[in-house]
């Protein structure tokens, strides 16, 4: 795969560009983006090599996609179309079931491997693209055997090379899980961050006040709202369940608060402490 065309170099896009050139120096990378400035600022960064446009994936040994999932739903088929026959196209989505649904008939849909690998951080664009961000990180694949075995066999051994761990799944359960395990705590994070300026109208007490707690709970509310709107509306019926089961657990809370029940409220937190025995075997 010598040949790469990664269609948006950000955080996700960039950061596979970037590890996948240290791994091999005879690929070139190609970035290609609605905005003729992020690539500028990719090339700063030899994140891309070179600059190209859709119709360029022709030539394409592994095309990457990590753009937003409603735009990946759009354009995947496009990018089944341009592509040659041997070529590979991953897509890097949080949301799986629409993607997959969208090219389950295409001609070409042996040449697309559906993944997310669980990486990344609050930051996006270029910028945000860092070394290692795969390392030792989970890969959710869907629908494996919907993929021809040769174009298998040469991304698993890239995920391998770049440090990934691999996970298999379907694309209904996929969004099921990730809605309970990503999803809810992005909006927790974006729902306490509103909470918090609505009541702190004065920016410098959020500054002193706020501990390594309040930052670590709400740095996700830094992610881009461009990238999760839609992952929110791809997956919302599965996300408002989630949302239910919080808010209902929220509501419990505060209710033996209310009601001066101290003990439930220390047996609640009791029992959810066993999340750092579970968190604890995954690191």
């Amino acid at each position: 795969m010598k040949q790469i065309y990664a269609i948006g170099i950000g955080l996700i896009g960039g950061s596979l560009a970037k590890d996948i050139k240290r791994h091999d120096s005879e690929v070139v990378v190609h970035g290609i983006s609605r905005k003729d400035a992020t690539l500028n600022e990719a090339l700063s960064l030899n994140l891309i090599d070179k600059k190209a446009t859709l119709d360029d994936i022709s030539k394409a040994d592994l095309v990457i996609v990590s753009i937003p999932v409603d735009a990946t739903v759009k354009l995947l088929p496009t990018i089944l179309d341009k592509i040659p026959e041997t070529a590979l196209v991953i897509d890097a989505g949080s949301t799986k079931e629409a993607i997959c649904k969208a090219v389950e008939n295409h001609p070409k849909r042996r040449n697309f491997l559906a993944m997310h690998p669980i990486a990344g951080t609050e930051f996006s664009g270029p910028s945000a693209a860092i070394d290692n961000l795969f390392v030792g990180k989970t890969n959710i694949i869907c629908e494996v055997e919907k993929t021809a075995f040769k174009l298998q066999e040469k991304a698993l051994k890239l995920f391998e090379a770049i440090g990934m761990r691999i996970r298999y799944m379907n694309p209904v359960a996929h969004d099921k899980h990730i809605a309970y395990v990503s999803h809810l705590s992005h909006i927790s994070s974006f729902m306490l961050g509103k909470t918090v300026i609505e009541k702190e109208k004065n920016e410098r007490d959020i500054f002193d006040m706020a501990g390594s707690g309040f930052a670590s709970t709400v740095r996700l509310a830094k992610s881009s709202p461009e990238m999760w709107t839609p992952i929110f509306k791809q997956n919302k019926a599965n996300v408002i369940e989630t949302l239910e089961e919080y808010i209902n657990n929220l509501i419990h809370f505060k209710t033996f608060m209310e009601q001066d029940d101290f003990e439930a409220v220390f047996n609640e937190m009791r029992e959810t402490n066993h999340i750092k025995d579970i968190l604890n075997g995954i690191n």
